[in-house]
């Protein structure tokens, strides 16, 4: 009898005891948030253009964030990314990272990417990466569309009617 009971009394304790161990933290798992402000879904980007494309967004992370990542690529074919292109024209492709490591908030603002001007014009994907210091990632995804076209984007962001900026937000973490 005190054999069972002994026994008994092993099995909760080795229930009881894996369970509070595989409910341990086990670290940062949550992924950083992105909040992409521009280029917004379905935006016309300028090909050619002076300034470069406006991008903006808003990052954060529970503990602290790593880097975060911009990638465009074309579209044009439902990305086989076979197709052969006659004439000058090349599509775009790009990809670049920027390092915010030591925040857990990060407000990004710049103008740092171009387009240049012997781009194949279309439906391109523009994808933003971020990963936090846990190597937790998360991404967000915009359709947009290159063209000669497009207007250049107003550089007036504090809407004193000059077209300058008064106060310098831009943050260029390289």
């Amino acid at each position: 009898m005190k054999a069972k009971i002994f026994l008994f009394v092993s099995s909760v304790f080795v229930i009881f005891s894996v369970l509070f161990i595989s409910c341990k933290d086990d670290g940062d798992t949550s992924k950083p948030v992105i909040d992409l402000i521009e280029p917004a879904e379905g935006d016309t980007l300028q090909i050619g253009g002076e300034h470069g494309i406006h991008f903006e967004m808003d990052l954060s992370d529970d503990v602290m964030l790593g880097s975060y990542k911009v990638e465009i690529h074309n579209n044009f074919d439902g990305h086989d990314h076979t197709r052969a292109f006659a004439g000058e024209a090349v599509p775009f492709s790009f990809e670049r990272s920027w390092d915010v490591s030591g925040k857990k908030n990060e407000h990004v603002h710049h103008h740092d990417i171009s387009i240049p001007d012997t781009v194949a014009a279309g439906d391109y994907h523009f994808m933003v990466y971020c990963t936090d210091a846990a190597g937790n990632e998360s991404h967000v995804a915009r359709n947009v569309v290159l063209s000669h076209d497009a207007g250049e984007h107003d550089h007036d962001h504090d809407d004193d009617g000059d077209d300058h900026d008064d106060h310098d937000d831009h943050d260029h973490a390289d």
